[in-house]
């Protein structure tokens, strides 16, 4: 297949949809007020990653008023990236934007992401300089990104300032859909791909309306998942802790057969309940660490669909041969 290959479109706009269904109306239409100057050819996708506020209803209104709108809806609820990845095999630009729903991501940025793209980059990120979500959301993102880059194994440090607000050529999205690791992010995929990157700086824009979907128990899961799904870190510090309370219990053993032989058999329980304690905690902790990853394995062998596509609509300019759906049931 011929990657390089140019499209009818020049420029895709894919967005998850999830609880932002009084967004849409008003996103589509900064959309389109940015889009119609700049550029002749664009489609705009809305993945309905199975809304529990009917946002399925309104995106099928827009795509029969806009024929520039492609909906896609979900038979279930499959998460944020399977979305991301949905809108990447469906659409059919020389470049896509993915962007949230919520009009945090300025839809006036689209233009300097798309000029920054043709100055001969693979992707561009856009960085936030300033974060509007709140003082919680703020902390757990930057420690989060830390401990990632901590555990990182490649060489680019991830930046917490940097979310899926981005743009990627035609070459960056056949190869992110050859991927077919069933726990993905976004961003960690296309730091892993290393095409040439720029950034560019906007203003975090306020959430339109409603409240994030995410909440603390998510976004420890999401974080569990980015780490076990990145790395083996965690495994390899599994293994130094084995050995580090190894050479704690031989130090041990050697102080007391030493102490027998001077000052008689040490007594106590508390040192020995804690001791116990301790290293069942450690034990039952380990199990579970390689337990996640013995699921993951699980969850990934079984071979099943990334998604289901329940529902879609049609941009009417969009010549049905040049369809990407190869993508939908493989990955």
């Amino acid at each position: 297949m011929d990657i390089l290959k140019k499209n009818s479109t020049e420029i895709s706009i894919i967005i998850p949809v999830y609880g932002c269904k009084d967004c849409l109306t008003e996103l589509h239409r900064q959309l389109t007020e940015t889009l119609q100057p700049s550029f002749s050819t664009y489609e705009i996708l809305f993945i309905d990653d199975c809304s529990k506020d009917y946002a399925w209803d309104l995106i099928s209104d827009l795509a029969k008023k806009d024929p520039h709108i492609k909906g896609v809806k979900f038979s279930r609820n499959f998460g944020q990236h399977a979305a991301i990845t949905a809108g990447l095999a469906e659409c059919t630009g020389n470049y896509a934007i993915v962007m949230d729903c919520d009009l945090q991501d300025p839809p006036q940025e689209i233009p300097y992401l798309y000029q920054k793209a043709r100055e001969g980059y693979d992707i561009v990120f856009a960085k936030r300089q300033l974060k509007k979500h709140s003082f919680f959301r703020r902390m757990t993102s930057s420690f989060f990104f830390k401990i990632m880059n901590k555990t990182n194994e490649q060489v680019t440090p991830f930046d917490s300032a940097i979310g899926g607000f981005s743009i990627i050529s035609r070459k960056v999205i056949e190869s992110f859909l050859r991927f077919s690791d069933r726990d993905r992010q976004y961003i960690f995929i296309l730091r892993w791909l290393g095409f040439k990157t720029a950034f560019i700086d906007y203003e975090h824009a306020p959430r339109y309306c409603g409240s994030s979907s995410y909440s603390f128990m998510s976004l420890l899961r999401f974080s569990l998942v980015g780490i076990c799904s990145q790395t083996t870190i965690l495994l390899n510090i599994i293994i130094g802790l084995g050995f580090f309370i190894s050479f704690i219990g031989f130090g041990c053993a050697i102080f007391f057969i030493i102490s027998y032989f001077f000052h008689g058999a040490p007594t106590g329980w508390t040192s020995l309940i804690t001791a116990i304690f301790i290293m069942s905690g450690i034990i039952v902790s380990s199990i579970g660490i390689v337990g996640l990853y013995i699921g993951k394995i699980f969850e990934q062998v079984k071979g099943r669909p990334l998604y289901v596509i329940d529902e879609q609509t049609k941009c009417s300019f969009v010549d049905s041969k040049t369809k990407k759906i190869s993508y939908k049931v493989t990955n």
